[in-house]
């Protein structure tokens, strides 16, 4: 009779009937454990495309030397973001069309979108003269008539026209002066340059410059704010906050070496950037930033360049921005 013949296993008698159970017992414990393995595979996969699901926060920073301080070291303490270099108008716009989640951005942008949202105390400001955004004059500021904006400013270009304004009782025509060009690059009344070129540019055969941190501060004695970390409406930013902090406060205790790194490429002497990063720029949005930004916001309101609307956002804001002080 089949899988009646009785053999001795290990002193265990069993039929060739049960050997064949045996085997099949094995064989179920092996697909238990392969089953298994499948399923822990399965769960790292899962855990894996979650992560890719949730992509790395957007963050866009100048590369202006001027916003150095702001970066140092930021790209290793914050694990997980993407930290990308553009001009400030850009970013701006970057940010706008959803490109960008967080943004170093003219302090314009912010007052014209008042449901962005400011999520640093870290700022680039100056109180008196800033070296890097000039205004370089053909004729006497009282006879320009025309007047080129660099494409990569949007702050420093309403500043100029407030000024001209303000100090020069005029209203001149504008019109863009392309990234790259220097004041040749125009044949306007006026030229207004930012960042390392207006540092490089030197005088110009210009009839009158004006540095607009120093004009402000002569005309309203408050800081300027040129640019702050600004964040898209419903973006989470709870951990941003201290990383963009710790970064600011690391790169202003590293001004030295950034000089020294920079300033070549930029054909600088290193004193020179250190000065420059030193004593014409400070970092933090405190109360007195807050009023500057205030008036300046009233006087874009006042000419039309940002909506009524960003005066309420900048009283909402001031309360934040004193108690990081």
């Amino acid at each position: 009779m089949v899988g009646t013949e009785i053999v001795s296993y290990d002193g265990i008698q069993l039929n060739r009937f049960a050997g064949r159970s045996v085997k099949l017992r094995r064989t179920s414990r092996l697909i238990e454990k392969t089953n298994g393995l499948v399923r822990t595979a399965n769960w790292v996969y899962n855990c894996c495309e979650a992560k890719e699901a949730s992509p790395a926060m957007r963050i866009g920073a100048v590369n202006y030397l001027n916003s150095k301080p702001l970066v140092y070291g930021f790209e290793q303490s914050a694990q997980g973001a993407r930290l990308l270099y553009d001009l400030p108008s850009r970013l701006a716009d970057s940010l706008v069309a959803g490109r960008l989640d967080v943004a170093l951005i003219p302090s314009v942008e912010w007052l014209r979108r008042p449901g962005h949202v400011i999520v640093s105390d870290a700022c680039v400001a100056c109180c008196g003269p800033v070296l890097s955004v000039k205004l370089y004059f053909r004729v006497p500021p009282s006879q320009v008539r025309t007047l080129a904006l660099d494409e990569g400013s949007r702050t420093s270009a309403i500043l100029a026209q407030i000024l001209l304004d303000k100090l020069a009782n005029v209203y001149p025509a504008c019109e863009p002066l392309s990234i790259g060009l220097g004041v040749d690059g125009s044949r306007a009344d006026a030229v207004l340059l930012i960042g390392d070129r207006a540092i490089s540019a030197g005088e110009n055969d210009a009839v009158e410059i004006w540095d607009l941190g120093q004009k402000w501060f002569d005309w309203t004695g408050l800081p300027f704010v040129f640019a702050a970390w600004v964040a898209r409406q419903h973006v989470e930013t709870a951990e941003l906050e201290s990383l963009l902090t710790t970064a600011r406060d690391r790169g202003v205790a590293h001004l030295a070496d950034i000089a020294a790194a920079e300033a070549p490429l930029l054909g600088l002497d290193s004193d020179y950037a250190f000065r420059y990063l030193h004593d014409n720029l400070h970092f933090t949005l405190g109360p007195q930033e807050l009023r500057g930004l205030q008036r300046f916001a009233l006087l874009a309101v006042e000419r039309g360049f940002v909506p009524r609307d960003a005066i309420r956002a900048l009283t909402q804001f001031s309360s934040y921005g004193c108690t990081h002080q």
